[in-house]
């Protein structure tokens, strides 16, 4: 079980709690007799210094148990937040060494559910477990042997008692693990629909679907509260039930005592000895009760996170490092890519050579991006095989593979921090004389001139605080302060105009690298040495601008939509 390897470090502390609560219950256990002592010796004789004596002995007691619950307490929460603390990073990295297929399946809204939430219930259940478990049960079996010490014809009505609780406590936990299940369940749907709200509110609000997106959230909510209330409602019928079972016994006890006084058998003293016994079974059992309310939303929970701790990686680093003598820069070899809901490519051959700017084009889903994803194996192939430098990219280690390149991703991310920071991230030493090269490549020196902090300016998470197009530009500057040896532009100056996408590419060419770019626009790649041309993920065309003009239909479409749209193919 996962929760052994995070409690092993903190063994001492967890026994030490256990031990401390054991001592609180242990006094605890003491109180009723030192209370049958007083009535019986005391208040029965009228001897009121024994009364004065015993109520010491039992201030002492309470003080002695208090204090052991604290420590208790704390030795608890030490356990329970290292448990947590240790957990998490745990899940963090395995989310971190997921293929981009696992983060398909499970999804964001589900682990970040899972890294926060179900962590919580967890730990409150370690707490509960060194707090209370431990407790309950030495009270509940201890209660039960001092009754038998009393008097064994009496404390049968204990044996009779305890079972029925331990049913009533079963039956509410076996009917309401499920639920507790399924409501986890339903809190990543609400995660997702918040995520989705949030991220997508100027669309949302561009399209006047407010309403209905509160209406969406709403219905979750609700379908949530509703499960909730259910099991609620089941776990609430718990402490009624074993009160009833607890009062009836109690009422057994008095009518059996009665006799037994009248026959001189039993004292008063230890009459309401029982009494209090039956309160500590009854007490403990609330208890109990709530710790298994806990322990099952816990349960749910941590399946969920042992979920995301066993879900090993398909994609396996291999031992390799670049070699220095090649013919081939990348090859594509009648690779084949399928994702879970059908093909995305189909029998794509193809060669870089170091140096060349080769150009990928094509419709809508007609592959670009997932081809190029499949370079620094954020996928691997279903079929086939890319060699980088004539080896197979699956026998590199992935930081000598992805040290080898820059990829600018069509999302343009950045995130919060200065400028300088961001751009520090493929080269954590790289020199203000770098980053500043970077971004006059990039064309991103001007902007950032006229920031009144320069490169310390901050940058918002997401970048929310600069354009769409600078946000581009400081995602390709990222790219080449790292200084690849192949950049890969996937569709990164869609947000550019015209004139400011033909300087960057111009100051591009000057680069002594390997540069695929990924667009929608002929004009900025119809230079490149070669352009790849796919459709229903397979390449329908390859070879310069001119050559495809003459060859490829699919090619040539493209071109006369783009000018047809008014977007001129020359610079």
């Amino acid at each position: 079980m996962y929760i052994m390897k995070y409690l092993k470090p903190y063994k001492w502390q967890a026994i030490s709690g256990f031990i401390f609560k054991l001592i609180e219950a242990f006094l605890e256990l003491c109180i009723p007799m030192a209370v049958a002592l007083i009535i019986d010796n005391g208040v029965a004789v009228h001897n009121t210094n024994y009364i004065t004596k015993m109520a010491f002995v039992i201030f002492g007691l309470s003080t002695v148990g208090y204090a052991s619950s604290l420590v208790c307490q704390y030795f608890a929460s030490l356990t329970s937040q290292g448990v947590g603390t240790l957990m998490r990073k745990d899940m963090y990295r395995a989310i971190n060494r997921y293929d981009y297929q696992d983060l398909d399946i499970i999804g964001t809204p589900s682990l970040i559910t899972r890294i926060t939430n179900d962590i919580n219930q967890i730990q409150l259940a370690v707490a509960m477990v060194i707090r209370l478990c431990s407790r309950s049960p030495f009270l509940i079996i201890g209660s039960l042997i001092m009754s038998f010490v009393i008097n064994w014809q009496v404390a049968l009505i204990f044996v009779i008692v305890a079972p029925l609780i331990a049913f009533s406590i079963y039956f509410v936990m076996s009917h309401t693990a499920p639920m507790y299940s399924h409501i986890q369940h339903i809190l990543d749907n609400v995660s997702l629909i918040t995520r989705e709200n949030l991220s997508g509110v100027r669309v949302i609000r561009a399209f006047n679907q407010q309403d209905n997106e509160q209406k969406r959230f709403e219905s979750t909510t609700t379908k949530q509260k509703e499960e909730q209330i259910i099991a609620g409602n089941l776990s609430a019928v718990l402490n009624p039930a074993t009160t009833i079972i607890v009062n009836f016994g109690i009422i057994a006890i008095l009518y059996i005592s009665g006799f037994k006084i009248n026959a001189g058998s039993m004292t008063q003293g230890e009459v309401i000895s029982l009494i209090n016994y039956m309160n500590q079974i009854l007490l403990s059992m609330y208890v109990f009760a709530n710790v298994i309310v806990i322990l099952n939303k816990a349960s749910a929970s941590y399946k969920r996170c042992a979920d995301v701790l066993s879900q090993k990686p398909d994609i396996v680093q291999g031992i390799n490092e670049a070699p220095s003598d090649y013919q081939n820069l990348i090859t594509y070899d009648h690779v084949s890519f399928s994702y879970y809901s059908g093909n995305a490519l189909t029998d794509v051959s193809f060669n870089i050579l170091p140096g060349q700017t080769i150009g990928i084009i094509g419709g809508t889903g007609s592959g670009k991006t997932t081809l190029i994803n499949l370079i620094p194996r954020f996928y691997d192939v279903t079929e086939g095989e890319i060699r980088i430098k004539d080896l197979p990219i699956k026998s590199y280690k992935f930081k000598d593979l992805r040290n080898m390149i820059g990829i600018v991703p069509q999302q343009a991310t950045l995130f919060g921090g200065t400028i300088r920071e961001n751009m520090q991230w493929g080269h954590p030493h790289a020199t203000d004389e770098e980053i500043y090269e970077a971004l006059e490549l990039s064309q991103s020196k001007e902007f950032v001139d006229k920031m009144t902090e320069g490169l310390d300016t901050y940058i918002e998470q997401g970048g929310k605080n600069v354009s769409g197009g600078q946000r581009q530009r400081l995602t390709i500057a990222r790219a080449l302060v790292k200084k690849p040896e192949i950049l890969i532009l996937d569709d990164s100056a869609s947000a550019l105009d015209f004139a400011t996408d033909a300087k960057l590419r111009k100051a591009l060419s000057t680069l002594n690298m390997t540069v695929i770019i990924v667009s929608q626009r002929v004009s900025a790649l119809m230079h490149a040495d070669s352009i790849v041309v796919l459709s229903h993920g397979e390449v329908v065309g390859q070879g310069t601008h001119d050559m495809l003009m003459n060859t490829c239909d699919v090619y040539q479409e493209i071109v006369m939509s783009q000018m047809e749209g008014g977007q001129s193919n020359e610079e």
